[in-house]
């Protein structure tokens, strides 16, 4: 009997092959004769999936953004407290295993090759907003605000938005610094930053700030 293939599961194979490379040798490194090779595949069965090493990256950049996406969705499920939830949500974005690092590292190649080649520019183009969505729901489950439905809507309280954008900012540098020195940020390091920041920039859901000032800024009712 001929051999049934799995194309899903051949191409995820695929994806995980790309990342590792990336991982080790930089997005330069990706060919598609060492992806076939690495994959235990000949050049020919790669092309059947893959016409070009370009075709080859956009899809394993894909992959791994629907990863990460799949796996900060499973925390929006179950009861978790509000703060742990934001908590568990930006964790999936920052390199604090083996796996993790993988993905920080594809995303950031892909995010330097995307400035020049438009094979990756809708990664590049849903990169920005996609992560400022989550730094949204990250601010609003600690809060106890509602969070919004869709990518790029605002939260309803400017002053919480604001800290949404001061959050996507600190999350991005965490990471990169992380991925640069990571003798320097351990994961224990790098999760006491995490939830420093938290601490500092996210009110206590409890606490009545009042009405913001002329400047914008909260007025407190002590």
């Amino acid at each position: 009997m001929p051999k049934i293939v799995d194309h899903a599961q051949r191409r995820e194979e695929l994806a995980r092959v790309v990342w590792d490379v990336i991982s080790r040798d930089g997005i330069e490194g990706v060919t598609v004769r060492k992806v076939a090779d690495e994959a235990g595949v000949s050049v020919g069965g790669l092309r059947h999936y893959f016409d070009s090493q370009r075709g080859l990256l956009l899809f394993a950049a894909k992959a791994m953004a629907d990863k990460v996406a799949a796996r900060i969705t499973a925390h929006l499920d179950g009861d978790i407290p509000g703060r742990d939830r934001a908590r568990l949500m930006l964790e999936e974005l920052l390199p604090l295993d083996a796996d993790r690092r993988v993905d920080v590292d594809v995303w950031l190649a892909c995010m330097m090759r995307s400035r020049y080649d438009d094979a990756l520019a809708e990664l590049q183009a849903s990169g920005f907003p996609g992560e400022r969505h989550i730094c949204r729901l990250a601010v609003a489950y600690a809060c106890g605000q509602p969070a919004p439905e869709r990518i790029g809507d605002p939260l309803g309280d400017p002053r919480l938005d604001r800290q949404s954008a001061r959050l996507h900012t600190f999350v991005d540098g965490l990471t990169l610094h992380a991925a640069m020195y990571p003798r320097e940020f351990p994961a224990e390091e790098i999760r006491r930053l995490l939830d420093e920041e938290l601490t500092a920039l996210l009110p206590d859901p409890r606490e009545d700030l009042g009405p913001p000032d002329s400047t914008g800024n909260q007025r407190s009712h002590q």
